[in-house]
């Protein structure tokens, strides 16, 4: 019986127990799994410098997790920031972690190893995260400028562009300019390729930026080898590269009839001879140079000759047009252009005025049926003009 009664009170404490347990247990079980973490706890710098860590928060559940700073010298400044703001807090969802920043500026006469310790605090969890921060003189590392092509060749019509990497090994961020100088009368320019428009920009410490250089020499420039200059001035450090452009020729031409006159006439039917004159005027040889014609529909223009294989600089060649209007063509003025190219693609045109004449048979023919027509006229008047 005792024993009977003794099982049903144990039943009773535990329900009651079960039923009360939730109310009793503390609100820190909310932040269970509660994890400060970096990747990076012991870093070195060089005094007078700013180093950034990243710290990342996380938890099982979500929750609003409070951060404080300790063992931060007087002469040290540093702060934790998230989202552009100095924080005290940051809240997880127990998903991802949250991430914040740990800033801290190392005064220029700072030697040793320096601990600093982040605290995170949830309903009655807490952890700590203790980060050392050497400071040695020449810790920190340097800001490089490197390219893989320091010399583009081509001809003289061509903007020729180098790219450069500049990489900031240093832990603080550099504003950097740039400028280049090339050759007189050439057109050189230097740009952060992320930020055309701006006369700085800014790398970011451990990243790196993009320098475009483009050299736009002279149309008349010989050819030749010519040196670009790239400064780089980042930071406290000037650094400088020496590129080359290798400029084969310039490829130009003209393209004109031997008087100058850019007119014509012939016969419909005909075959009218019209030369123009070829000149190299570049300091290149041109290759392959044909010439092309658009005439009316169902003429024919033939080239003698068809093509020049070299045109040296300074040269020239005449080529004859063969036009040959349609044999219906009516008397009237046309337009055939006419078009001069090579394989370095320096193209040239002009346009010809075709006058065809009337045919010389037919004003005959005309002549002779309004002779006939009035001959006739005259034979009947003569005949009938009495009665």
């Amino acid at each position: 019986m005792f024993s009977r009664r003794l099982r049903g009170a144990l039943s009773i404490s535990f329900a009651l127990a079960v039923t009360l347990l939730p109310s009793l247990v503390p609100s820190t079980f909310a932040a269970q799994g509660l994890k400060l973490t970096t990747q990076f706890p012991s870093v070195t710098v060089t005094p007078g410098t700013k180093v950034s860590i990243d710290l990342a928060v996380d938890a099982n559940e979500a929750a609003t997790v409070g951060l404080a700073l300790s063992g931060v010298p007087s002469s040290w400044t540093a702060a934790l920031h998230g989202g552009g703001y100095v924080v005290n807090a940051v809240h997880v969802d127990g998903t991802d972690p949250t991430t914040v920043r740990l800033d801290v500026a190392v005064p220029s006469d700072a030697t040793g190893t320096t601990r600093i310790t982040v605290t995170a605090t949830a309903t009655g969890s807490t952890v700590v995260l203790p980060i050392d921060i050497k400071a040695e003189v020449g810790a920190g590392g340097e800001v490089t400028l490197d390219t893989d092509t320091v010399a583009l060749q081509g001809p003289a019509s061509d903007t020729f562009n180098f790219t450069l990497t500049l990489k900031n090994d240093k832990e603080e961020d550099v504003t950097f300019s740039t400028t280049a100088e090339g050759p007189p009368d050439w057109d050189v320019s230097a740009k952060a390729t992320a930020q055309s428009q701006a006369v700085t920009a800014v790398v970011k410490a451990g990243a790196v930026a993009q320098i475009t250089v483009a050299a736009n020499p002279p149309d008349d420039v010989q050819a030749g080898k010519f040196p670009i200059k790239l400064t780089v001035d980042a930071g406290d450090t000037t650094l400088t590269k020496d590129l080359e452009v290798d400029i084969t020729g310039s490829y130009t031409m003209t393209l004109a009839t031997p008087t100058g006159v850019l007119s014509t006439r012939g016969s419909a039917g005909g075959t009218t001879d019209q030369q123009f004159v070829i000149t190299n005027t570049g300091s290149a040889p041109l290759t392959k140079v044909v010439m092309t014609a658009t005439p009316p529909t169902n003429w024919k223009v033939t080239f003698d000759p068809e093509s020049t294989d070299s045109l040296a600089p300074g040269d020239q060649v005449t080529v004859t047009a063969h036009i040959t209007p349609t044999t219906d063509a009516i008397a009237g003025d046309y337009t055939i252009s006419f078009r001069a190219t090579s394989t370095e693609s320096d193209n040239k045109s002009a346009d010809i005025r075709f006058t065809v004449e009337a045919s010389i048979v037919g004003a005959l023919i005309g002549i002779a049926l309004i002779a006939a027509a009035i001959g006739g006229l005259f034979w009947v008047f003569r005949r009938y003009g009495r009665r």
